[in-house]
């Protein structure tokens, strides 16, 4: 795992905090960071007994999130743990994990006797919503189009009562994949049907366009942005390149070899699904200004080589 991205700078952050180290996002956190020399702790809700810098805990837990803090006092934290999927079929889920759960975190950091030099959370494009005029900014108005993006939205409202006592900065990551992703997401299952060499593929509405970063990326543009540590701002996380599914394909059957039949199926066809997300990446180049760019070409081919 290459070090770009969390320069050795870093190390005066010595003790950094991922909750959610233990999923998609948090395994190429842990290393970037651990690359760089940091001293790293994560939460989540698996069980990894060999992990001895990794405690199970959940968010509904403030005691516990306040005992670890306080005992922690971490320098960095990263709040990755999260309800990420949309079509998570618990609606309330998402208030109660990405809202509440946030809050009790942010509770149980403010009471420890360390205050962090930066904390970093993580919200989502899917703020945005519907817009489409052009590429979407931080001033874009909000206008979320599901519970997921409303839960979001709502997390950082909450998260500004706390900004006079935590140094929290807000990120907004446009999509991105990489290898790790479960197929439950649409690139990894695109790569995955293209390396089994399925004849069929079925997928909702192909024509919708996304900005598609590289996990690499995104995790590296959290290591940049917690070293500037730019208090009370929010940034979108993206690559500033619109793809749609259907380009995505034609992309992956260049890679593979061999084109696969597409079947609409109406099941994955969402009433309310964002048409477009197009994100500009200004703010966040002009603080991380050596953040080395991946194409989506260059990911799908690892993950087509490597296997998702």
């Amino acid at each position: 795992m290459s070090s770009m991205g969390c320069h050795t700078e870093m190390v005066v952050l010595r003790r950094a905090l991922i909750t959610g180290i233990d999923g998609f996002t948090g395994y190429y956190l842990k290393h970037e960071f651990e690359a760089a020399g940091w001293e790293v702790w994560g939460t989540g809700m698996a069980e990894l007994p060999a992990e001895p810098k990794y405690r199970r805990i959940d968010l509904a837990d403030v005691a516990g999130l306040t005992a670890l803090a306080d005992e922690l006092r971490p320098d960095a934290v990263v709040h990755l743990a999260a309800i990420s999927f949309i079509g998570h079929g618990d609606p309330g889920a998402f208030y109660r994990v990405n809202l509440i759960g946030t809050r009790n975190l942010l509770a149980a950091l403010a009471a420890a006797g360390k205050r962090p030099d930066c904390v970093l959370l993580p919200s989502s494009a899917n703020v945005y919503g519907n817009a489409v005029a052009g590429m979407l900014d931080e001033n874009t108005s909000p206008n979320p189009a599901s519970d997921y993006a409303v839960s979001k939205l709502a997390m950082e409202y909450m998260a500004r009562l706390w900004m006079d006592r935590l140094p929290i900065v807000i990120v907004r990551p446009f999509n991105y994949t990489g290898i790790g992703q479960t197929p439950q997401f649409l690139i990894p299952k695109i790569v995955d049907h293209f390396r089994h060499r399925a004849p069929v593929i079925e997928l909702g509405n192909i024509d919708v366009e996304r900005d598609f970063s590289d996990v690499r990326f995104v995790t590296r543009a959290y290591c940049e942005l917690l070293r500037h540590a730019p208090a009370g701002q929010v940034f979108n996380i993206c690559s500033g390149n619109v793809y749609s599914l259907k380009r995505i394909l034609a992309m992956m059957a260049e890679i593979a070899g061999y084109e696969i039949q597409v079947r609409v199926n109406p099941a994955f066809v969402r009433a309310n699904e964002v048409q477009r997300l197009e994100g500009d990446p200004g703010k966040l180049m002009a603080v991380a200004k050596e953040l080395p760019r991946i194409s989506l070409e260059e990911t799908l081919r690892w993950m087509y080589a490597i296997g998702i």
